[in-house]
């Protein structure tokens, strides 16, 4: 596996922000089903930007169909942190494992672009988010409370 995590040092992390990941072998399209993906490109959304910060790539013994129930764990692992992730298809174990780890798998046709699904989530996150994302949104807000209560800001 190569895994390249992007680190922005001079931006601060936006207040409301979500990583979203795309089962996606050339990081512009939804182009592979969870179990069997080849690659995943995960990006922060904000109120006013999207970026890519990790791009994971699996080696071909790592992708086959044949026996990947046990490469799920690892997987969804790397996913850790995810609203949700975008792929063209999901088996049943994998969405209750995903659902289970907090992650939202979201199947879309083959070649959906990741730009446009991005934009479209950034719509929705300025007006009314879908249960799974107002959800995840939600439990960002505690964390920067629990940050304010650490810096021990007070009425």
């Amino acid at each position: 596996m190569r895994h390249l995590k992007l680190v922005h040092s001079t931006e601060a992390t936006p207040a409301m922000s979500v990583k979203i990941a795309f089962a996606s072998a050339d990081r512009k399209t939804v182009d592979q089903h969870f179990g069997a993906a080849e690659a995943f490109a995960i990006y922060e959304l904000s109120e006013d930007d999207a970026r890519l910060v990790e791009a994971v790539q699996f080696h071909d013994s790592d992708t086959a169909m044949d026996g990947h129930e046990g490469k799920l764990a690892a997987k969804i692992s790397l996913l850790t942190g995810c609203a949700a992730v975008y792929c063209n298809a999901v088996g049943a174990s994998a969405i209750k494992q995903l659902l289970a780890a907090g992650i939202q798998p979201m199947k879309v046709p083959e070649g959906a672009s990741v730009d446009e699904l991005l934009c479209g989530l950034n719509q929705a996150m300025l007006s009314e988010p879908p249960v799974w994302l107002a959800k995840h949104l939600k439990s960002g807000d505690a964390s920067r409370f629990e940050a304010m209560d650490e810096e021990g800001w007070s009425e």
